[in-house]
Parts: C-alpha cells; sequence; structure tokens
C-alpha cells in the first residue's frame, strides 16, 4: 500500500494523524537534518501500521510517498 505523507519536523511530540484517502499527517520531534526527520517518520510509520516502511520519493521534500508492505509478506 503506498500513502501520501506530509511531514512537519521539529513538532512537539510525534503523531500520526489520518487525513483524507490516502494522506497523512506524520508529526516528529526530530529536525530535518542529515535525514533525521526521515528516519523519525518511518519508525513513527512502522510502530502505527505494525509494518515495514520505506520512503519511495520525497527523500528531502515535506510531502513523501511512502510505500507501507502488505501484511502477506513475512
Amino acid at each position: 500500500m503506498r500513502i501520501t505523507v506530509e511531514v512537519k519536523a521539529g513538532s512537539k511530540k510525534d503523531e500520526v494523524i489520518r487525513g483524507e484517502g490516502d494522506r497523512y499527517i506524520v508529526r516528529v520531534k526530530a529536525q530535518r537534518k542529515k535525514g533525521k526527520g526521515n528516519v523519525a517518520v518511518l519508525k513513527l510509520l512502522r510502530k502505527h501500521f505494525g509494518r515495514q516502511a520505506r520512503i519511495v520519493s520525497g527523500m528531502t521534500s515535506t510531502t513523501k510517498i511512502v510505500e507501507i508492505e502488505d501484511e502477506s509478506h513475512p
């Protein structure tokens, strides 16, 4: 499954907010420097969905396309 994620780095708390359709807002405490924001986003999404996640596009953007592993994959 692919979702669109709008990242808000440097937030007061880490949270995932469901938007419309396949859109999510992900707020992370980590800053965008040296990929720390991306690492925090992936960690939070893995916890939220209980599955592996990877950024497909938007590594340096605040809007990212993230692929969430299907439940059928081991």
